[in-house]
């Protein structure tokens, strides 16, 4: 019996794409460096935003990587203002959280996204009565694909492993479901492609968001 879903923020829950490439495209801009596309942005994310960065920053010119140090401070302070920029849940998404709830439910969020832009958008687009738990990237915590963000999820929502669902739109998602043994979705409408979920290993996919409701 699965009693929590634990949802990935950007690419499962929300099109954040905007976001993310506007508040890179400003931080690049502001150090001097040329613009990088939104398709590498989109393949960029994932890891986190040190990892984001430090791949945009390369992309851009910095082929040393030297300025991450600086290109972190300016992005902090840019995706701060941004990170709610043309945010909009995927189609499904707020009526397939509506039905896990009347089920009864436990619903949290894990994401690489620093936690307070992670508490940002998910409470400004859902509301704050959604969520048991919102988990971002923080100190303490090792990010995805290291499980351990799932066990203290879990922990807090008083669920075991096996009566969890983790969903997410990545090949980090699918490694770390894998890592914590939990049952582990791929939702294609993300920022991956179905072949990039199988190649990870996604056992589960699910193409609409109502389809998650068969794997309870």
């Amino acid at each position: 019996m699965i009693k929590a879903c634990i949802f990935d923020l950007d690419g499962t829950l929300t099109d954040t794409i905007e976001s993310l490439t506007y508040s890179v495209g400003e931080t690049l801009k502001e150090m001097g460096l040329s613009a990088i596309t939104k398709e590498q942005c989109q393949s960029f994310v994932g890891n986190g935003a040190r990892v984001l960065l430090e791949k945009s920053i390369r992309a851009a010119g910095d082929f040393g990587g030297v300025r991450i140090h600086e290109a972190m401070e300016i992005y902090g302070r840019i995706f701060d203002e941004n990170c709610t920029y043309h945010v909009t849940p995927y189609e499904g998404i707020p009526k397939l959280l509506k039905e896990l709830k009347n089920r009864g439910v436990k619903l949290a969020v894990l994401s690489n996204k620093p936690h307070p832009q992670t508490v940002k958008v998910a409470e400004e687009i859902f509301g704050r009565d959604v969520f048991d738990v919102l988990q971002g990237q923080r100190e303490g915590i090792p990010r995805k694909p290291s499980p351990e963000g799932i066990y203290t999820i879990l922990e807090k929502l008083g669920a075991a492993t096996e009566e969890c669902l983790y969903v997410g739109d990545s090949e980090v998602d699918i490694a770390t479901g894998s890592n914590a043994l939990t049952k582990t979705v791929g939702v294609t409408w993300g920022f991956r492609t179905e072949e990039e979920l199988k190649d990870a290993g996604a056992v589960y996919l699910v193409h609409r968001p109502e389809e998650l409701l068969r794997l309870l």
